[in-house]
């Protein structure tokens, strides 16, 4: 199956998918470190062995960080990092000085067993808040997965850093640049509490390209605001979200500020993390149908409350996982997310159905309005008069499946 596998995000000309492996420069490796489940992998090891690597994160905007989001972003050179050691099973998350102990350990054993300073590795962790993470089993991890290091590791790290996933998030990619081809590949992770602000994910990108830290640290900012940060499971922020941008320069081709290598580059980042911020949303915990919102017309508040408040509705998540396209549901929405405003004339159309003109209901035919929510992926467009702002979020739809797992998550 492609990885581009959605019509909302097509692989651009320049790109073309390459199978497993890393680019240049990059190694990674896994470790079974028993943290919750034994036999399973749960420690993740990626290291860059090019000495010019740049980077670039971005993290949570949670009040409440997780001691590798404390640790990554305040006692790393988020500019050069080299290494990434992260877990699953445990988010090393409102456990207090003890957890920030662990978390600089986890900092000092990858730069140890990688060779580089220990403050050019990020940490990052995933899974149960509030439970202490068991440093000693943490070290044993990051030692096995050091001798596990190999180009085409991606896979294995990708399981490691895997929770509640049902399949895994990871692509390569060459990118065909004016100067020369380069490959791009990355690693993600989530399914629940997420909500754009970004999510609860880990997302990590590799390249062998050579970029100037203020290029790679512009353009993944641009490339999360269009991807992680649009996208919606449960409407819940966590407290570990970390996306990081590494760099090799190994491929020798110069992706140059405010040239056509960097036009071609960023949008070949831009279709890669949409595509992995789409497959989150699809694997949203029992999820079933994948939605997209679109709001035209307003202010940008407005039009960015309104796609809000739609996907983040239990009503209209619920219609969208039944297949009812109850579009009395999504103007509910609106008039929530509008209160005190003046009425807007409200348009609202699905899978390119009018259903709904200037806040009255229109003729539609019943039967092609039922077949089109029936797909797998349903677009809503919303209307709130005139030209105005444009904004869009993703969104999975809430189904029982949401309710088992995390009824169940900490058992």
């Amino acid at each position: 199956m492609s990885f581009f596998s959605s019509r909302w995000v097509p692989c651009p000309d320049h790109v073309e998918e390459a199978g497993d492996g890393l680019p240049a420069g990059f190694r990674a490796g896994a470790a079974r470190a028993a943290l919750k489940t034994p036999g399973v992998l749960d420690v993740g090891l990626l290291v860059s062995d090019a000495p010019q690597t740049v980077s670039a994160a971005r993290f949570t905007r949670s009040g409440v960080l997780a001691a590798p989001v404390i640790v990554t972003r305040d006692h790393a050179r988020v500019d050069a990092l080299r290494v990434v050691v992260a877990n699953s099973a445990n988010a090393n998350a409102a456990t207090g000085e003890p957890g920030m102990a662990v978390a600089m350990r986890m900092q000092r054993d990858a730069g140890e067993a990688a060779g580089v300073d220990a403050d050019q590795v990020a940490v990052a962790s995933t899974g149960v808040i509030g439970v202490a993470l068991d440093g000693d089993r943490v070290a044993a991890g990051i030692a096995q997965a050091a001798d596990e290091l190999r180009q085409d590791g991606d896979g294995d790290f990708n399981e490691a850093i895997m929770t509640t996933d049902a399949f895994p998030k990871r692509a390569s990619l060459i990118v065909h640049l004016p100067s020369g081809d380069v490959r791009v590949s990355a690693q993600a992770k989530g399914a629940g509490m997420i909500e754009p602000a970004f999510a609860t994910m880990l997302c990590f990108v590799q390249t062998d390209a050579a970029l100037e830290p203020e290029t790679a640290d512009l353009l993944l900012g641009v490339c999360v605001k269009r991807s992680f940060d649009r996208i919606s499971v449960d409407g819940q922020l966590s407290t570990n979200d970390t996306a990081i941008l590494m760099c090799s320069g190994s491929s020798g081709v110069h992706v140059a500020p405010e040239s056509d290598d960097e036009r071609a580059f960023g949008l070949a980042l831009d279709a890669l993390l949409r595509m992995l911020a789409l497959l989150i949303v699809r694997d949203g915990e029992g999820a079933r149908r994948t939605g997209r919102v679109v709001v035209r017309g307003g202010d940008l508040a407005d039009a960015e409350r309104c796609a809000r408040a739609i996907a983040n509705s239990p009503l209209v998540k619920t219609a969208l996982h039944g297949a009812d396209p109850n579009w009395g549901r999504i103007a509910q929405s609106v008039g929530m997310a509008m209160a005190y405003a003046a009425p807007p004339a409200l348009d609202i159309d699905i899978e390119g159905i009018a259903v709904c003109r200037d806040g009255a209901a229109v003729a539609y035919h019943a039967q092609a309005l039922d077949a089109a929510a029936a797909g797998d992926e349903i677009e809503y467009v919303v209307g709130l008069g005139g030209e105005g702002a444009e904004t869009e979020v993703f969104f999975s739809d809430l189904g029982h499946g949401y309710v088992t797992i995390n009824a169940e998550y900490t058992t």
